[in-house]
């Protein structure tokens, strides 16, 4: 039977090349690769890449995420059994449906014609003076921060969150970490304002930046990166994708996004992007914040204002229901109807302001 190991070492002997020309080519130490080629170690993502490049072999990362495989359920009592499920969990997301735009109810429709409506109206009425729009910006960002740390359990206050974001000041009673939440994501919030005035597109780079803002100061090891490990998400019956599929589910998440961008309606794209991220669930913590942040970089980047989804345990109830929906019944409605109302209220809000 093939394996990694022993195609990287008939690969080099085919060659007639000697360690210490692979090791040169590759840029490593020649005892690693002497490890890699007798299976006690395993290379880099990286190290695959020069290695697939070296020996003209593209098919190597398949061999290499397979041996990755194995070594996860070597000590699985049923590893069949545990391979059915992940696929079955994962399956609407790597399916080709996964990649078509989703029918739209008249319900739906309805208020996404709304929405344009308010959108336009918005444009059209919003204040050309820096100083106000800046301060609406502000006031906005201290609440959206205040409910999106909210439904994730930090327990400040709204005047409290403005207090720490604006004022520096700590608060008595509460936790380090729930004071770099507030900081963090009031500087995440920037970020993708700072994102669309450059007109910089959605991409896996500026998704990592994103991440590493949200656990800035709090867990510096994950901050920026997905996960190697497995997680549960406490009382959903969604179970994420194993660490080893990965980063085959965030090509393909970014390559439903290039397909769809010009085709779903804004406000759709920015609920579908939120939600699949959230489920395929990429990093150890965060993905909540870090997928509402996602929406509302593709909404601002279409003209609309940051949408706010509620943190109140009402709220929140809903919107976790709305995922489960999806990511367990494939049934995205109420996961849309939850975003569009969101976004109405935030276009009414600024409009209010005017």
């Amino acid at each position: 039977m093939k394996t990694f190991a022993n195609i990287l070492k008939q690969n080099r002997e085919l060659n007639n090349w000697k360690l210490k020309e692979v090791a040169a080519f590759v840029k490593i130490d020649q005892a690693l690769v002497s490890k890699f080629e007798k299976g006690s170690r395993m290379p880099t993502e990286a190290q695959v890449a020069a290695f697939a490049e070296l020996y003209n072999q593209p098919d190597l990362r398949k061999y290499w995420l397979a041996e990755k495989v194995l070594n996860l359920l070597a000590y699985e009592v049923d590893p069949l059994a545990v391979m059915e499920v992940a696929e079955s969990r994962v399956e609407y997301l790597r399916s080709n449906r996964s990649l078509e735009v989703p029918a739209l109810s008249d319900s739906i429709m309805e208020k996404l014609a709304r929405l344009d409506q308010l959108k336009a109206e918005w444009q059209k009425n919003k204040p050309l003076n820096k100083t106000q729009l800046s301060k609406m910006a502000e006031f906005f960002k201290i609440e959206y921060t205040y409910e999106s740390n909210r439904i994730e359990g930090n327990t400040l206050s709204l005047q409290e969150t403005g207090l720490v974001v604006n004022e520096g000041l700590t608060i008595s009673g509460k936790t380090m970490v729930e004071h770099l939440e507030a900081i963090n994501h009031a500087q995440a919030v920037d970020f993708v304002a700072e994102l669309v005035r450059g007109s910089v597109d959605f991409s896996k780079r500026n998704l990592l930046q994103l991440h590493g803002l949200i656990l800035s100061g709090i867990d510096r090891e994950n901050a920026g990166r997905y996960r190697s490990v497995p997680v549960r998400i406490s009382g959903s019956k969604h179970e994420p994708p194993q660490p080893f599929l990965l980063d085959k589910l965030m090509e393909d998440y970014f390559l439903h996004f290039a397909q769809q961008k010009q085709a779903m309606h804004p406000v759709i794209l920015a609920a579908d992007m939120h939600e699949r991220l959230v489920s395929v669930h990429p990093f150890i913590d965060g993905n909540g914040r870090t997928s509402r942040l996602v929406m509302n970089l593709i909404l601002l980047r279409h003209g609309f204002t940051i949408a706010n989804l509620k943190g109140d345990v009402e709220s929140r109830l809903r919107y976790y229901r709305a995922l489960e929906a999806v990511q367990v019944d494939n049934e995205p409605e109420h996961f849309y109807h939850l975003v569009c109302d969101a976004v109405e209220e935030s276009l009414k809000a600024h409009l209010a302001l005017v």
